[in-house]
């Protein structure tokens, strides 16, 4: 007799070329901040289809200050569509588990150095390349055909189901939050983000924000009598790198972060400045977001960055005065997690990732950044599991995912959700 492992391999291992070109379908929407209601469709046509009850709703902006899994924006929510699948069990007897994904994507970084276009996918050799691939759309694909597994294995679960996609984790982590606010939760979560079939045993906090640097403008005949905001802002920079080091330092006595060379991260990722190429330039933002560690309040952390802001313009005679600098934050504000170790639900992932790999041995990862598997795991204190295929080029060019990887990780989820729910025959 074939054993309920080997039938739900078998059935991932049969949709597997299905699984891939929705893959590609859904690589193939420009999902960037707020251009997320075509691939949210696309996803909700898909759950409907296959049985799920389908709630849809926006980021809710409302609770924002209210909520303490909320961060800040400055952006309208109108368009910033959630939708979430439920499958309920008649006769539950087993645990619930949600599955939480993204699928907003970052923007592609010079699209035009891309082998092709970063929306248009192709496949080469192991390789299944486009925005967003990696991170995270073959993962919220993985989550469907797990379950598509299940059944079609001639299974049902005994404990309720959920799909989640989610937007803005790229940014603020609002969507999850909304998710999480709404009552969107279960006895686990598990998050199949990028993470080279490794689970994340912790992750950090992050705070983002926008800096301003105001200048006098000055024709170049005088430049004297000018000041350049842009030569204000890399001075700025430069003062904040000492802001990092001490973080850094901090993480020395971290068990999880000890290792890493560089745990918190200050980073910019935008800058704009100037408007005339022969004048010297009034104003200049930088947009940038730095990590700190679990347990650590991010509005505290906050709090020490804005007053390492004091500290140099009490320092910086050529930053002093309110007025030069200008601090906003326009985007994640939220603490890092530790998952504890030998949770039932870690013991489960390690038995479905032995049967499908021939090995015991699950490994571990740190990730220095923002996941939203933080905001069920800090609000709701549920054990949130982050697993995921490899990728590589995330948020970089020509991000690609491994399908021979994808196809590993989706038989481990649906594996996992057999034991973690329990199985039935289906009806």
């Amino acid at each position: 007799m074939i054993s309920v492992q080997d039938r739900i391999v078998a059935a991932v291992d049969r949709n597997f070329e299905n699984q891939i070109q929705f893959v590609e379908e859904l690589v193939r929407f420009r999902s960037l901040r707020n251009e997320e209601t075509e691939a949210q469709d696309f996803v909700e046509t898909a759950l409907k289809k296959r049985g799920y009850a389908v709630s849809r709703f926006r980021t809710d902006a409302a609770k924002i200050g209210s909520h303490a899994a909320f961060s800040p924006a400055t952006i309208d929510y109108s368009s910033s569509w959630n939708v979430v699948g439920r499958r309920r069990t008649n006769n539950k007897t087993g645990r619930s588990l949600a599955f939480n994904s993204h699928v907003d994507v970052v923007p592609a970084a010079s699209a035009h150095r891309w082998t092709c276009p970063p929306f248009t996918p192709f496949r080469e050799g192991d390789w299944l390349y486009g925005r967003g691939a990696g991170d995270m759309k073959a993962g919220l694909v993985a989550s469907i055909f797990a379950l598509d597994a299940v059944s079609d294995a001639g299974l049902e679960l005994c404990g309720d189901v959920q799909v989640q996609s989610v937007v803005e984790e790229e940014i603020t982590g609002n969507g999850a939050a909304t998710a999480f606010a709404n009552g969107y939760v279960a006895d686990a979560i598990f998050s199949p983000e990028p993470t080279d079939e490794q689970l994340v045993r912790a992750n950090a906090g992050v705070i983002k924000f926008r800096l301003s640097t105001r200048g006098r403008p000055a024709h170049p005949r005088e430049p004297q009598a000018g000041q350049s905001a842009i030569e204000l802002m890399i001075r700025l920079i430069g003062h904040l790198r000492e802001l990092e080091r001490r973080w850094i330092e901090q993480g020395r006595t971290k068990t999880w972060f000890r290792d890493l060379p560089n745990p918190v991260a200050l980073t910019f990722g935008t800058i704009s400045g100037g408007d005339w190429i022969a004048s010297i330039p009034s104003d200049c933002s930088v947009e940038g977001r730095i990590g700190f560690y679990p347990g650590d309040d991010p509005k505290d952390r906050a709090d020490e960055f804005e007053n390492f802001l004091d500290e140099i313009r009490s320092a910086d005679p050529v930053l002093a005065g309110e007025e030069l600098v200008t601090l906003e934050w326009i985007g994640c504000m939220h603490g890092g997690y530790e998952l504890p170790e030998g949770t039932s639900a870690e013991t489960c992932l390690r038995s479905a990732h032995a049967l499908v790999n021939k090995q015991p041995n699950l490994q571990s990862n740190v990730m220095a950044c923002y996941l939203d598997a933080a905001v069920f795991a800090v609000h709701g204190q549920i054990p949130s599991l982050v697993y995921g295929p490899i990728a590589e080029n995330i948020h970089g060019i020509n991000e690609r995912v491994s399908l021979s990887s994808v196809r590993r990780v989706t038989k481990a989820m649906a594996l996992f959700a057999a034991e973690w729910c329990g199985t039935r025959a289906r009806k």
